[in-house]
């Protein structure tokens, strides 16, 4: 006889596609009451990721991004974070909800970014969701496409 666990995750479906420093509410966004304390999280200024999953910057592709900030540590590489991102809500919530879309769900970076490409060839590029207390279209100086 089998059992089946249910985890009981947040469902983030049926509202906005939240970023993970909404979801997990870690203040480390630029302008994040965290951010000088603990620094500004990669995945907020990870520009490559943009559109990811619905996201703004990596911020619905957090997993995949060294540095950024979970239980309250810095996370290493992709290799050394993934099995505890695995059991993240956030991450789990986002396969939920994207599983079922068009481009469906990546768990790694080449994936996320031949979606990314897919989309924009199709024309149905991302949209950028614009981040509390950021200017829209501001991106940072040190990473390409920024002010010069």
């Amino acid at each position: 006889m089998s059992v089946l666990i249910e985890r009981k995750v947040p469902s983030i479906t049926n509202k906005a596609k939240l970023n993970c420093w909404e979801y997990k509410k870690c203040g480390r966004q630029p302008g994040g009451h965290k951010a000088s304390e603990l620094g500004i999280c990669p995945a907020t200024i990870d520009h490559g990721l943009d559109g990811t999953h619905g996201g703004k910057n990596a911020g619905r592709a957090c997993w995949v991004v060294a540095g950024s900030l979970c239980g309250g540590k810095i996370q290493g590489t992709y290799a050394r974070k993934l099995l505890n991102c695995w059991r993240c809500e956030f991450m789990i919530a986002v396969k939920l909800e994207e599983d079922d879309m068009p481009f469906g769900f990546s768990h790694t970076r080449l994936g996320m970014v031949r979606s990314l490409e897919k989309q924009r060839a199709e024309g149905s590029e991302p949209k950028e969701q614009p981040v509390p207390g950021e200017m829209p279209g501001l991106r940072h100086p040190h990473r390409e496409g920024g002010p010069a």
